[in-house]
């Protein structure tokens, strides 16, 4: 069967050009945010060392919630690709529609759990008393922003399901525009606004993340989406569907909070050398930043292809899409990883003008460069075992992967307290391991059977 015979409304052709249509988009909505992250953290590398290391901490903490809501989001995005790929449009419809009733529940809850944990968190992790005051006080603001930013993720995984990821771009691009204005004016006190210092901070992104959701739910009204997929016919909530979407999406959830567990685990460790390390990891951090625009886009519109190729009974030509990817994701982190070696005095000195803070950072970022060169697959491949819907696997690869990285973590870190780039070097141990088990589960062909 050729093709063209293969193609429908809402499927997929398995080719560059289709990959490139659909990552590219999702890359430049990846982007303006990271540019919002990196104006945040210029701003506040000009307030202090503290800042900017304690940034890095309530950071990860706050990606970790919102990794959660990734999680539930991409559990019901492998559904809405597989409804798409059966050109089922009522079925996707309903799953949206659910899912933001589920969504605003979980953040609810998520928010309460937050509260009440945050104090007792940071108080038994963190040995400085002010930089635990500056992380809850942080959180404790930051959190309001959760329901609204669960909403967006939905309606993200909602555009890029049926192949029009481009409508990110613009949600994005009002999100960073009024994050980078809020940052500025409430961290420093400009035009008239308070000088709320390391608050204002949270508070702009809280602004910023009410914005972005109003401006996905305008975009999918103004372009009369809810003809096409009648989300009004489906105004209860329907139990049996979200405890199907839970069935799915549950093990990314878990998935996540170990993934990035691990990475908050890592920075409390680092908290634990002192100072400069910390503020020295918050600006490494923005490196998997950086090259995650393109490695994420091109991982995510893996997962969309590999669950919409499935819903068109396209299995054989899975592995071929994932391998496709590889390729162009590697391309793409070779010439970034490239100029940032080329060129690392500079681009640290951009975050902070403590010379000895960037001598201090310079061999640990040449080790994290070439660890997103392995990123850059297994990123890939293990979004291509989240597309076959066999989510148990994924948390299962991600139990066994952080493992390896927390034993790491734990001794060279925590017992030796060894060099800075040799604490870094964690990230060759959890890619490696998720290149390999990923790559071995795909190849063992268990996934073909899967039903979601």
């Amino acid at each position: 069967m050729s093709l063209s015979e293969h193609r429908n409304k809402l499927g997929v052709a398995a080719t560059n050009r289709q990959i490139i249509k659909l990552a590219a988009p999702i890359s430049l909505a990846l982007l303006i945010p990271q540019l919002s992250f990196f104006t945040n953290t210029v701003f506040l590398g000009r307030l202090g060392l503290r800042e900017l290391g304690v940034n890095g901490i309530t950071g990860v903490f706050y990606l970790i919630l919102s990794m959660i809501g990734y999680g539930l989001s991409s559990g019901m995005q492998i559904q809405m690709a597989r409804r798409a790929g059966e050109e089922d449009t009522k079925g996707l419809a309903q799953i949206l529609t659910n899912g933001a009733m589920l969504s605003v529940l979980f953040s609810l809850g998520l928010m309460l759990i937050t509260l009440w944990f945050v104090p007792i968190l940071f108080g038994y992790s963190l040995n400085d008393n002010t930089n635990f005051a500056l992380s809850v006080n942080f959180v404790y603001i930051r959190v309001w922003g959760l329901p609204f930013l669960m909403l967006t993720q939905l309606l993200c995984s909602f555009f890029i399901s049926i192949g029009r990821s481009r409508v990110l771009i613009y949600g994005s691009l009002v999100a960073t525009l009024v994050n980078v204005f809020f940052d500025y004016t409430l961290i420093f006190g400009k035009f008239g606004f308070p000088n709320l210092g390391f608050s204002g901070a949270a508070v702009a992104s809280v602004i910023a993340e009410v914005a972005y959701c109003a401006t996905m739910v305008g975009l999918f009204f103004a372009h009369k989406l809810y003809r096409q997929y009648p989300v009004f016919n489906f105004r209860n909530f329907d139990f049996y569907l979200s405890q199907r979407t839970l069935g799915v999406a549950s093990p990314l959830i878990v998935q996540f909070m170990f993934s990035i567990g691990g990475w908050l685990v890592f920075f409390v460790f680092i908290e634990h050398l002192g100072g400069q390390s910390l503020a020295a990891s918050q600006v490494l951090r923005n490196i998997f930043g950086i090259v995650g625009v393109g490695t994420w886009a091109l991982a995510t519109t893996c997962n969309t292809m590999v669950s919409n190729l499935i819903g068109q009974g396209r299995r054989r030509d899975v592995t071929a899409i994932i391998l496709k990817i590889c390729k162009l994701s590697l391309a793409y982190a070779i010439v970034v990883c490239s100029l940032l070696l080329i060129f690392s005095h500079e681009f640290l000195s951009i975050y902070s003008n403590d010379l000895s803070l960037i001598s201090f950072a310079l061999p640990s970022l040449r080790v994290i460069v070439l660890a997103t060169l392995i990123m850059s697959l297994a990123t890939v491949v293990f979004n291509g075992v989240v597309g076959t819907g066999n989510t148990l696997v994924n948390l299962t690869i991600e139990i066994s992967c952080v493992g390896s990285y927390l034993v790491y973590c734990y001794f060279v870190i925590r017992q030796w307290h060894s060099d800075l780039y040799l604490c870094w070097g964690s990230e060759f141990i959890y890619w490696t391991a998720l290149l390999i088990a990923s790559s071995l589960y795909l190849r063992s062909g268990r996934w073909k059977g899967k039903e979601i």
